[in-house]
């Protein structure tokens, strides 16, 4: 497999060729666009696109990284890696986790599960 051509994400901020994050959330979402493109679930033309035409739909207001974890579910729904039912599901245990955790600790998926 290719090393993906970073210069094609248009916003992506690079020092040295490298992606920068402001917080760990975003190299978290970096890695799991570059492990989908590495397992072949699409090419990296593809992913440049559908980040491109999310961008291009925001009013400009939303951070970047944001912007990429729109597109993430966007390109895992075409591609039929994922439903819409599934993402809905996900984001709905990350919110019970949100809520059940402690102020200034991490945030895990199986904190859902606490009451």
């Amino acid at each position: 497999m290719n090393t993906p051509d970073l210069k094609l994400l248009q916003g992506i901020v690079l020092d040295d060729n490298e992606p920068v994050f402001s917080e760990p959330w975003e190299a978290q979402a970096f890695a799991l666009v570059i492990g989908l493109y590495e397992k072949g679930a699409f090419a990296w033309g593809e992913w440049a696109e559908v980040l491109s035409t999310t961008i291009h739909s925001d009013d400009g207001c939303t951070p970047y990284y944001e912007l990429w974890l729109t597109a993430l579910e966007t390109i895992i729904m075409q591609k039929s890696l994922i439903n819409e039912t599934e993402v809905a599901n996900r984001k709905t245990q990350w919110q019970a986790a949100l809520l059940a955790t402690p102020h200034g600790k991490p945030i895990e998926l199986q904190n859902a599960h606490k009451s």
